[in-house]
């Protein structure tokens, strides 16, 4: 398992959910919010890795690579309802964990489908700790630096062109990565 992928994967895919995180950090206790958030990973990276070994079952690795096309498609796929309603619950980790699902479910699942595809339940099981561990890191920075103007402008003017330059890297990993591209060469 490539870290420096996952960890681009994460805050790729996640870039967009940080800017919500200032809000819900801002309305909910934080252990609270990072209970909810750590959910959504977790439920986002089983269902990842369960479509993943369930495609991988019946293809070959090599064509799995054209499931590459998924993060850059998403890089250039302006999907504008992430910005839709917020159910309200009682609770707050439900809420967390709703507005999370609702927010980054579609882009988790795309693009760390491919990431996982080929990986090991050992392996998937260190992945869950790691993205664990920068769930609950991103949370913990996001609350140090979220009162920071300078950030929030950065963020505001360049984080959609950053989480879309992500993607593209992480596709074009996932075709190295599965053999396609070697396996085209040796076709021609």
């Amino acid at each position: 398992m490539n870290y420096w992928i996952l960890a681009l994967t994460f805050i790729s895919v996640n870039l967009d959910f940080f800017f919500m995180l200032i809000f819900l950090l801002k309305k909910y206790k934080l252990s609270k919010v990072m209970i909810g958030y750590l959910l959504g990973n977790i439920i986002l990276l089983t269902a990842s890795f369960v479509i993943g070994k369930a495609l991988a079952a019946f293809l070959p690795e090599w064509l799995l690579g054209i499931l590459g096309i998924l993060p850059i498609y998403m890089a250039f796929h302006d999907d504008d309802d992430d910005d839709g309603e917020k159910a309200t619950h009682k609770s707050e980790i439900w809420t967390v964990l709703i507005t999370y699902l609702s927010v980054c479910a579609g882009c988790n699942l795309s693009i760390f489908l491919p990431v996982l595809v080929g990986e090991t339940v050992t392996n998937f099981l260190i992945t869950l700790v790691f993205i664990g561990a920068l769930t609950i890191l991103a949370v913990l920075v996001i609350k140090l630096v979220a009162d920071i103007p300078a950030v929030s402008n950065m963020m505001e003017k360049h984080g959609e062109k950053l989480m879309k330059i992500c993607y593209v890297l992480i596709g074009l990993y996932v075709f190295w990565d599965s053999g396609l591209i070697s396996h085209l060469i040796a076709l021609f």
